[in-house]
């Protein structure tokens, strides 16, 4: 039996077949590191989040093609593909830029979704009518916000230069426009104990999101969170701690609501700790989250609230009927 709607089963439900995604990095950037907003970005923020293995340096359509051919070669000629532009802010760019960078995917007939990572800040509503229009030509279109908590001291802390109301806004925006929406969270960020994590998944779980990324805060050489770590001043989760919290959260979240991520992949050259937030671990940690399920008899969605699933409701119905609240 499955205790998570990984990313994997319903795709594999929704296509009929695997499906993969192909992450992407191009030259953006984040209104957080450029001056808009602020600069240097989030205190854990190294490279954008950008794979070791991925370089904006080469075009578009070579990464697509290479991982398509990767993915053929691991998964089979059949499998599909969804391009996902992972790093930095992948809507912080004007119209016509965007545009012809989403159109590349169009031309690749084994791509069959787009998604779109970006902060709740940067979706105005041309852009999310741009990737909209992505779903009239047969592609099925996710949009990737970063929330990372719903605390918001705890969003002023490590510098995310945005707050929770925009990440409801943005999501209500983003649902009304048909896109489906996947909400990034980070479990273990300075100063937040359990009930932060339920907190945010509780929210996630309210706003009835599409989607959700779970995954553990991990520390970086040549950051500020590095400094604030070398300096005693915070450390990160146990590989226990991560596992009993990440239950914790997924038992709040509606088992309809698809799970892209349950952990962190950083380089291990570059990683100070934990130690588990690496490739060659992935598995292991997803095992071990998926083993606490089972040894507490639960899955996902055990303990979401009828009242949570509730106040998505009404939420949405004030963007759906805004004449009748």
């Amino acid at each position: 039996m499955e205790r998570i709607n990984y990313f994997r089963l319903y795709a594999k439900g929704r296509f009929g077949r695997r499906v993969q995604k192909i992450p992407v990095a191009l030259p953006f950037t984040c209104p957080n590191i450029d001056g808009t907003k602020g600069r240097g970005g989030c205190i854990y923020c190294y490279r954008g989040s950008r794979p070791a293995h991925l370089s904006p340096g080469v075009s578009l359509r070579e990464q697509i093609e290479e991982g398509i051919r990767r993915g053929k070669e691991r998964y089979g000629r059949k499998t599909l593909f969804f391009v996902y532009f992972q790093s930095y802010t992948n809507t912080y760019g004007d119209r016509e830029h965007l545009k012809e960078l989403y159109d590349t995917v169009l031309d690749y007939e084994e791509v069959v979704g787009l998604d779109v990572g970006t902060r709740p800040d940067c979706a105005p509503n041309w852009v999310l009518e741009l990737l909209s229009s992505y779903r009239d030509k047969g592609l099925e279109v996710w949009i990737e916000f970063g929330l990372q908590s719903a605390n918001f001291e705890t969003l002023k802390r490590i510098n995310r230069a945005h707050g929770v109301s925009d990440l409801v806004d943005a999501t209500l925006r983003a649902k009304a426009h048909g896109l489906k929406v996947c909400i990034h969270t980070i479990v273990g960020l300075p100063f937040e104990g359990r009930e932060d994590f339920l907190e945010t998944a509780k929210l996630v779980s309210a706003l009835r999101a599409d989607g959700i990324k779970i995954h553990p805060i991990y520390v970086m050489k040549n950051t500020v969170l590095a400094r604030l770590f070398l300096e005693g001043r915070f450390r990160a989760l146990s590989l226990e701690e991560y596992v009993r919290y990440a239950a914790d959260m997924l038992e709040l979240i509606p088992e309809s609501t698809v799970v892209h991520r349950l952990t962190a992949e950083a380089e291990r050259d570059k990683l100070l700790s934990p130690d588990y937030c690496v490739y060659e671990r992935k598995l292991e940690v997803i095992a071990r989250i998926e083993e606490e399920l089972r040894k507490r008899g639960s899955r996902q969605g055990a303990g979401s609230s009828s009242g949570v699933e509730r106040a998505g409701g009404n939420l949405h119905k004030l963007v759906e009927e805004p004449g009748g609240a």
